[in-house]
């Protein structure tokens, strides 16, 4: 299904054939990537679970985020909210644009089932350009604090990594 297309840009679901692509991309520029994850996001869409979105630049991936319209994990889990996971952008089509018009999208996606979406944005540096975009989108702290995969953090009871698993949820009205 095609959700946007501009003639520069076009956002799609995700096809089985992209999955291996974005795993050469993101390991080309030192990322850690697997082909595992994408394929699990190829049959959580199969099943209905998710909708993989992916952009395309000028007929190139070029970046993908999926939506869990009842997403059973986090801090909203369970609840009946959407939840945007696995947001990215190849560094290479940074800076046009893409990411905020594939947000838009998984915005739109996510109203069709609640008016708040939530999502988890990791804590180290390489999220600081996530983190700055998703708080000019109007996202804001849900107030449970950090997490560790999926489970709230503990204060002074243990020592966390700070790697991708350690989060901050944040949540937006739609509507």
């Amino acid at each position: 299904m095609i959700y946007y297309e501009d003639g520069e840009l076009l956002i799609r679901n995700m096809e089985p054939r992209d999955a291996q692509i974005f795993t050469d991309e993101e390991c080309a520029q030192g990322w850690h990537a697997t082909v595992e994850k994408y394929e699990r996001r190829l049959r959580d869409q199969e099943e209905g679970k998710c909708i993989s979105l992916v952009a395309e630049y000028e007929g190139q991936q070029a970046g993908y985020v999926n939506v869990y319209p009842d997403s059973k994990w986090g801090a909203m889990g369970g609840q009946g909210y959407p939840e945007i996971v696995d947001f990215g952008v190849l560094e290479k089509f940074q800076r046009r644009g893409i990411g905020g018009k594939l947000m838009d999208v998984a915005e739109e996606v996510a109203s069709e089932y609640a008016d708040t979406v939530y999502l988890g944005v990791g804590l180290h540096k390489g999220y600081g350009p996530a983190q700055r975009m998703y708080v000019k989108r109007g996202y804001i702290p849900d107030g449970t604090g950090v997490w560790y995969g999926n489970e709230p953090g503990v204060a002074y009871e243990k020592d966390y990594r700070i790697d991708d698993d350690l989060a901050l949820y944040l949540s937006k009205k739609l509507r």
